[in-house]
């Protein structure tokens, strides 16, 4: 019944989801590329009985790589199908694993779509990665006899106390699910919860920790710091969202009193948002420079917009001091194992619940400085510029917390592998 009436208000609803995309396109034309992907049609591979990975988004790409490339070596007469629902997230599956795998967006989710999708790629197993739950693509995919599985998966408290209100409909859906494989014992527990049976529930780490940082990363970062004086104080606020970034060159502007030369690396969240972020430092009188117009950062930049994707990681190497955004604003915050993993000192603001337990360790261990407010974000970057020990004690407890974090991509991979095999046979 629920399966139904979300149907039919799904349906109703789609004219302005039509519109939406429409606007999209409108401010980001990479959204009007491929549009009939996202309504089922595209043409036809010459595949059948895939693995599919539904991956939505950037973030969740990155923690699939990893889980790919292992299936690859693992089944390499299995072909692999990547969903996603953003242009970043499809350039980036283009650039990881060019022609090994097929990247095709994924359908909106009703039942006649997701039918037009599964028979053109003709799954014989599904993965979505951490918490992409749709009914339809759910039901429609368990109803071809695959297995489906959510890994790496996690839950914050806000979203389980959603579902848990809706228990009594969307049990079901959740029961379809073949393995829950969580990152955290929380996300297992909130998981149990919302009435999955338990034996389902597993918990393997998170894969995000499994991240190895290329050298390549290290030498870019130098090269963009190359105009810049060596003992220049650099910040990097990575993924901003609306609301933040305003906040941001406020406290850059206070900052900069105390060290005139400090040069604040902006990197907006989503694309759509480069040209308004640059515009809003200009306005307020920095001296700006955006990533489109600059080989590497110009020796007199007050503020660097980073207007371009795919680069985070060269740049959070030319930095010293990394906040990670989506934390000022009630967004949940995004990743913060990355600068991590290249040692630096990590501030976020009080909204972390996307990523909870993995500050939870990061504050335990001394590795991430949990700001409340904007005064408390300036105090801390003000006191680990002042104080390089200290950036560097903090920075290397991240780093020694990531380190030891590690291995889960292969307990994920094992934990699949008895459904994995099950489908290799068909």
């Amino acid at each position: 019944m629920f399966r139904l009436v979300y149907t039919i208000l799904f349906t109703l609803c789609m004219p302005f989801v039509f519109l939406k995309l429409l606007w999209r396109g409108y401010k980001a034309p990479e959204y009007r590329a491929r549009k009939l992907e996202r309504f089922g049609f595209f043409k036809e591979p010459d595949i059948k009985d895939s693995i599919w990975v539904h991956a939505v988004s950037v973030g969740e790409v990155l923690a699939a790589e990893p889980i790919i490339r292992e299936i690859q070596t693992r089944y390499p007469e299995k072909n692999i199908v990547v969903t996603s629902m953003t242009p970043t997230s499809s350039a980036l599956i283009s650039k990881l694993f060019g022609d090994t795998v097929f990247h095709v967006y994924a359908p909106y989710d009703l039942p006649w779509l997701v039918d037009a999708f599964l028979r053109r790629v003709k799954p014989a197993f599904l993965i979505i990665m951490e918490t992409e739950l749709w009914p339809n693509t759910i039901h429609r995919t368990r109803l071809l006899g695959c297995p489906v599985v959510l890994a790496n998966a996690r839950l914050s408290e806000r979203s389980a106390r959603g579902y848990r209100r809706l228990k009594p409909a969307v049990g079901w859906m959740l029961n379809e699910l073949c393995l829950v494989i969580c990152q955290h014992q929380n996300d297992a527990i909130r998981f149990a919860s919302l009435g999955i049976d338990e034996s389902k529930i597993s918990v393997t780490g998170s894969v995000k920790y499994d991240l190895d940082i290329e050298p390549s990363h290290i030498i870019k970062g130098k090269a963009h710091r190359q105009a810049l004086a060596e003992q220049q104080k650099v910040w990097i606020a990575a993924s901003t969202h609306e609301g933040e970034d305003a906040r941001l060159l406020t406290i850059h502007k206070a900052i900069r009193k105390t060290f005139p030369d400090a040069l604040l690396i902006l990197v907006p969240r989503h694309p759509e948002r480069f040209e308004a972020v640059f515009q809003l430092a200009l306005s307020q009188k920095f001296l700006t420079y955006k990533r489109s117009q600059c080989e590497y950062i110009p020796a007199d930049a007050e503020v660097f917009v980073v207007d371009s994707m795919g680069e985070l990681l060269d740049f959070y190497a030319a930095s010293s001091i990394a906040f990670i955004g989506g934390s000022l604003v009630e967004v949940g915050g995004h990743n913060p194992i990355e600068p991590g993993a290249l040692g630096l000192p990590i501030i976020m603001g009080p909204h972390v619940f996307n990523f909870e337990a993995i500050c939870q360790k990061l504050i335990a261990v001394g590795g991430l400085l949990l700001a409340e407010d904007d005064r408390a974000l300036q105090n801390y970057v003000l006191s680990l510029m002042t104080d390089a020990e200290k950036a560097k004690q903090i920075g290397g407890a991240a780093l020694a917390e990531i380190n030891a974090s590690k291995g889960a991509v292969l307990r994920v991979v094992v934990a699949l592998s008895p459904l994995l095999d099950q489908a290799q046979q068909r």
